[in-house]
């Protein structure tokens, strides 16, 4: 009998529905369904429409039993950051508002009133990002104190979506990290934060690893979806999973989880909160088995992303390969911008963004759209390369491998771009990082494997991992 996991991976624009099973000691997926995500404006601020997504969870789900293939269990994955609060009925508190939203901005310096950035990064190891849970709860405080007042329960996102599936409340690890509300040495909700903030401990439930499992459907649920099985909590951020997924055999790598955002760091099993490790904005988000991703957060493929959707709503289509062709045609050109900016986070437009910050900064200014791409596909490599000599500066040693993972893996100008930028080996795949790493953890869990060490070779051996050549 096959043992099928189900990975509900949702990121910020689409969300898939994945089987995996293990076969000839290979892992083997398929994708069952996939359905869309997107921000909506609601009184004033870019918003989440959690509604649509549980029922596109539901719906996949379905699909499972009409092609007769039941999971043994599920995980569900998204970003990072966001949350919801719960009143005394479990209904949500307010809209459920995005990152990308504006309402955060200067917050930090109301929050460093009450306890300074140093004291933050020390306590913490997150690294400043102003869409992370603890500004966005302050400003939750000042524009609606009474939603804290009223809140009985903190959720992330995907731990929202697994007490819809079965009533029970659990936070896990790796995503309650991204908030800067953990501190790293007790891996706890840091109480003295909370505090100071004004934030009642109360909501904040016990942290879980993942593996755990959050346990069986409602059910109502049961019954909508036609049979039962085990929720179980993959590392339900999904960098986190996607690190999971990294086919290293060695035990010092690079890695690189390329989609809309590039987050390149190490894997480290204590935290570094020190004021070198803050100054280069390098973060300590929580990984499988108290592991650290000791980090940094680039902008990545968000930025071509946004291009494509501008230039195909003014009518012409451009598919991602049309894209890079026009990048390499305008290969010579120099112009370099920080793609960490905040202007490029949520701009009207992306190319006008890009056009000002040359201007600005007294460069050429980009005219055509491979000018326009060729900046983009440079400054990603140069940040790429800045990193790995941070990382490298840090941690005092050398590191011969650098693995891509994820949907950005696929762009073959971008990987050659990065390991010119780099000077190291260079490896990318597997494709579904996200999707194999929360597939794993229900692996694992199951005891389809005895160690990560063992799941990693598996992913090695079964998808296709090509390695870069000029």
């Amino acid at each position: 009998m096959i043992n099928y996991y189900l990975a509900v991976d949702i990121g910020a624009s689409s969300g898939r529905h994945i089987l995996g099973h293990i076969e000839e000691e290979k892992i083997v997926l398929e994708e069952i369904y996939r359905f869309e995500n997107k921000l909506v404006t609601k009184n004033g601020h870019l918003c989440w429409e959690l509604n649509h997504l549980f029922q596109e969870i539901i719906n996949g789900m379905k699909v499972c039993k009409e092609n007769g293939k039941i999971p043994t269990s599920m995980g569900i994955d998204t970003w990072g950051v966001d949350f919801v609060l719960l009143d005394q009925q479990d209904q949500i508190l307010g809209d459920t508002i995005a990152y990308r939203d504006n309402r955060t901005n200067g917050i930090d310096t109301e929050v460093y009133q009450l306890i300074t950035e140093e004291e933050l990064y020390t306590r913490t190891g997150i690294q400043k990002q102003l869409f992370n849970s603890i500004y966005q709860l302050y400003a939750i405080k000042k524009e609606h104190p009474e939603y804290l007042e009223q809140a009985q329960s903190f959720l992330m996102i995907p731990e929202y979506f697994n007490f819809l599936l079965t009533g029970v409340k659990k936070n896990e690890y790796t995503n309650a990290t991204t908030g800067q509300l953990v501190n790293a040495i007790t891996k706890d909700w840091d109480k003295e934060i909370l505090a100071r903030l004004g934030y009642r401990q109360e909501i904040f439930g016990e942290i879980c690893l993942p593996k755990t499992s959050v346990g069986f459907l409602q059910k109502e649920i049961e019954k909508e979806v036609g049979y039962n099985l085990e929720v179980v909590l993959p590392a339900t951020h999904d960098t986190g999973s996607a690190v999971l997924a990294v086919p290293a055999d060695e035990e010092d790598f690079i890695y690189l989880s390329s989609g809309t955002w590039s987050l390149m760091g190490i894997e480290r099993m204590e935290a570094d909160c020190s004021l070198e490790s803050k100054a280069y904005n390098f973060t300590n988000e929580g990984g499988y088995d108290y592991r650290f991703r000791y980090l940094k957060n680039i902008m990545g493929l968000w930025m071509i992303q946004s291009i494509r959707r501008e230039w195909n709503e003014q009518g012409k289509q451009y598919g991602f390969p049309d894209l890079i062709a026009m990048a390499k045609e305008a290969d010579g050109f120099t112009s370099i911008v920080d793609v960490n900016n905040a202007s490029f986070l949520a701009p009207v437009s992306m190319e006008k963004a890009i056009q000002k910050y040359c201007q600005k900064s007294e460069q050429t200014v980009p005219k055509t759209k491979g000018q326009i791409l060729a900046c983009i596909y440079h400054s990603l490599a140069k940040s790429y390369k800045e990193t790995v000599q941070e990382i490298e500066r840090i941690t005092k040693k050398t590191f011969s491998k650098l693995y891509i993972v994820g949907g950005g893996c696929q762009d073959p100008y971008l990987n050659r771009l990065t390991m010119e930028a780099t000077k190291k080996e260079v490896f990318a795949g597997p494709v579904e990082g996200t999707a194999i790493g929360n597939l794993m953890a229900q692996m694992l869990r199951n005891k389809e494997f005895s160690s990560l060490k063992e799941a990693r070779r598996c992913v090695g051996r079964s998808f296709s991992i090509q390695k870069i050549e000029k």
